[in-house]
């Protein structure tokens, strides 16, 4: 739009009267944003970051978050492992093969917690400035944070019990629509394809969802979802296996019998972050 306005100055100092139109380029590339479907109209995203998300499914954004909170985050996730404190509904996960091979103390034992949204230290990388400006350029301005995740790479032990096999994370989550669903992820040392880094695969963002199953790094990172979104029914889709798979952990561990659905524990779950909570 600058060749435009410039045009319009120097026509207006030639001849007042004189009304300067878009090129015809500039009117397809307008038109272009307009139809883009997975992000919203804001001042934060370039056309061409806008366009590789369309094209692409993710984002690149380096430095976003400084080296004192996640040095904030690391400490915390080091003091829940040697368990100083205890956190509310959070759920910390180890690696078997470890757990069966030698008694392991600390975040050498520990592969993953999760739910960590009443833990103020970790909840901080939730609410950062920095993360949710950008998380609003696709959910809006009323953003819940919906799950909570801090992922810790030990070295495997050769049995190749920390592999995390590629998935799509709408499988676990029972509202839509996911367009208006996003997380932010950041690494907290330096990752690699040698010691385990995040894998996307582009454009999977647009296609359907598939079927999913178990198979035979330090990260944190959070969903948002827009709160206008709504609660789905899984049943009878391909979703209704992870829910049965989280009612009965509800059943085993918390001792909840009641007729709960997938939808009434992610409303519990769920943190307003910014704006007004509407649906979520």
């Amino acid at each position: 739009m600058a060749a435009v306005t410039r045009l319009k100055v120097v026509l207006q100092h030639l001849r007042p009267g004189i009304t300067a139109f878009p090129t015809s380029g500039e009117v397809a590339a307008q038109a272009s944003l307009r139809s883009l479907r997975y992000t919203l109209e804001g001042r934060l995203l370039t056309p061409e970051q806008r366009q590789f998300y369309e094209e692409n499914g993710f984002l690149l954004i380096k430095k976003l978050v400084s080296d004192e909170d996640i040095q904030l985050f690391r400490d915390e996730f080091e003091r829940i492992c040697r368990r100083e404190i205890e956190v509310p509904g959070i759920t910390i996960m180890k690696d078997v093969a470890i757990n069966k091979a030698e008694y392991v103390e600390g975040q050498h034992a520990v592969s993953k917690i999760q739910n960590f949204e009443n833990n103020e230290i970790l909840f901080k990388y939730c609410s950062l400035p920095e993360i949710l400006k950008y998380v609003e350029c696709f959910t809006g301005p009323d953003i819940m944070a919906m799950h909570t995740m801090l992922i810790n790479k030990p070295p495997d032990t050769g049995k190749k019990t920390s592999r995390h096999p590629m998935h799509q994370d709408l499988h676990y989550f029972p509202f839509r629509p996911a367009d208006q669903i996003v997380c932010a992820w950041t690494a907290m040392e330096r990752v690699d394809r040698n010691n385990g880094c995040l894998v996307v695969l582009p454009g999977s963002h647009k296609g359907k969802m598939k079927p999913h199953d178990y198979p035979e790094w330090e990260a944190i990172s959070c969903h948002y979802a827009s709160s206008h979104c709504y609660y789905i029914d899984v049943k009878g889709t391909t979703q209704e296996n992870i829910e049965q798979e989280i009612l009965e952990l509800g059943r085993t561990k918390y001792g909840i019998y009641s007729d709960l659905t997938m939808a009434d524990i992610w409303f519990l779950k769920g943190r307003l972050v910014q704006g007004e909570r509407i649906n979520l």
